[in-house]
């Protein structure tokens, strides 16, 4: 089944009181997990419902907040047994206090006290299965992983995700809804970006006029490939380039010092730039020229791949995980093998020989199949229509979701 792209969410259906949705989560910092979270509890409050959101708290409360949410301080992100097993009381009597209807985990620690508060309160349970979640020696994690197939129904953020709940834990097919993230265009749209933006951070990150810039947007950490694309651009041997690699080292002081380490030895220090997070990604990514995604290991969806799509941007990414999803091959970017330098190399090199011409067809395709696939819009009104399914009492139908072609665009 196709799913629509919609750009409003109606309001639900039956009954003088609206239902009341609580999300659970560890903390409302920066990422992809909190991003979905808050944009959905937005979505919840626009369409009338009661929206609630529990965690430790994070400096996203504020949006949370003024989006008309409520938030609720607990200490979800634990994962000390005995903590988990006192959250379980505290949501019970959250659940009971707000008369919540629908509980949805988004993260496993908290899933596991949000399924036990959800069992004796008769509120029916929804998780969202964001990652493949490490399996550990002999697959001991795998029964702590398990939480998040708990739910009647069962979000995967990508079909890789969805086959991989499948053949990894047996997750019935019918319980699975894939809904893949998406991306804010009303933040990621190139024609809001002012050149001022640009040259500031051109400046900040003192980058010389001229030169085609390469950029992978990730925290430093080895499976993100940051040392895969050092190794690419020495293979490469062009110095007419510059490369940046943007994300925080999270306390991975080591590492860091590992890909510098790397850059002096391949002759690189003109070439690649390690810089710390950005606070304005829209503006980074019309600073750039490619994008590129080299995860080691499979990206459970890979966001910065429809952001830098969104903003007319060429993507080079690893032919594993969602990626396989998200770009089309040869049209809107390049799969490269994954921890391949010398596939990597070939790709960046394609990139650097293509025509203005050929840069704007691709340019034009990549924002095209992120608007009719990945914006916010579809991502809040597919969970809601999720809400709705599982409110309903309807029983579980497997469905296939399939987005929309580039031809139907």
């Amino acid at each position: 089944m196709t799913i629509e792209n919609s750009s409003s969410i109606d309001a639900p259906v039956g009954g003088e009181r609206q239902p009341t949705v609580l999300q659970v989560l560890p903390a409302l910092v920066t990422g992809g997990v909190e991003r979905g979270t808050v944009d959905v509890a937005a979505a919840l409050a626009q369409a009338g419902w009661r929206s609630i959101v529990a965690s430790t708290g994070g400096p996203m409360v504020r949006e949370l907040i003024r989006a008309g949410a409520e938030h609720i301080e607990l200490p979800l992100a634990s994962k000390n047994p005995l903590v988990i097993r006192k959250n379980t009381e505290r949501l019970i009597h959250l659940i009971e206090d707000k008369g919540v209807d629908l509980v949805h985990a988004r993260s496993r620690a908290p899933a596991w006290s949000a399924y036990g508060a959800a069992q004796r309160t008769n509120a029916h349970f929804v998780t969202t299965f964001h990652g493949t979640y490490n399996l550990g020696w002999f697959g001991l994690k795998q029964k702590y992983n398990a939480v998040m197939t708990k739910g009647e129904r069962v979000i995967a953020i990508s079909e890789f995700i969805a086959e991989h709940t499948r053949r990894v834990y047996g997750l019935e097919p019918e319980r699975i809804r894939v809904i893949h993230r998406g991306v804010d265009l009303a933040k990621f749209d190139p024609t809001r970006v002012s050149q001022e933006r640009i040259i500031q951070l051109a400046n900040r990150w003192r980058l010389p006029d001229g030169y085609p810039v390469i950029m992978l947007p990730g925290r430093l950490t080895r499976w993100k490939g940051q040392a895969v694309l050092i190794e690419a651009l020495a293979e490469l041997g062009r110095h007419d380039i510059r490369c940046l690699l943007v994300g925080s080292d999270q306390g991975r002081a080591s590492y860091r010092q590992e890909l510098v380490d790397l850059v002096k030895k391949r002759d690189l220090t003109d070439v690649v730039h390690i810089v710390d997070e950005c606070n304005d990604m829209p503006a980074a990514y019309m600073l750039t020229d490619v994008v590129v995604s080299a995860s080691t290991d499979p990206e459970a969806f890979g966001r910065v791949v429809i952001e830098a799509q969104a903003m007319g941007r060429p993507v080079i990414a690893t032919d594993h995980g969602a990626p396989r999803e998200i770009v089309a091959h040869g049209r809107t970017g390049w799969l490269a093998a994954p921890g391949d330098a010398s596939a990597l190399a070939q790709a960046v090199g394609r990139f650097l020989a293509l025509t203005e011409a050929e840069r704007g067809t691709i340019a034009d395709l990549g924002q095209r199949f992120v608007r009719a696939n990945f914006t916010k819009e579809a991502m809040c009104a597919r969970t809601l229509a999720v809400y709705r399914e599982v409110l309903s009492g309807e029983a579980p139908v497997a469905r296939q979701e399939e987005l929309i072609p580039l031809e139907m665009t």
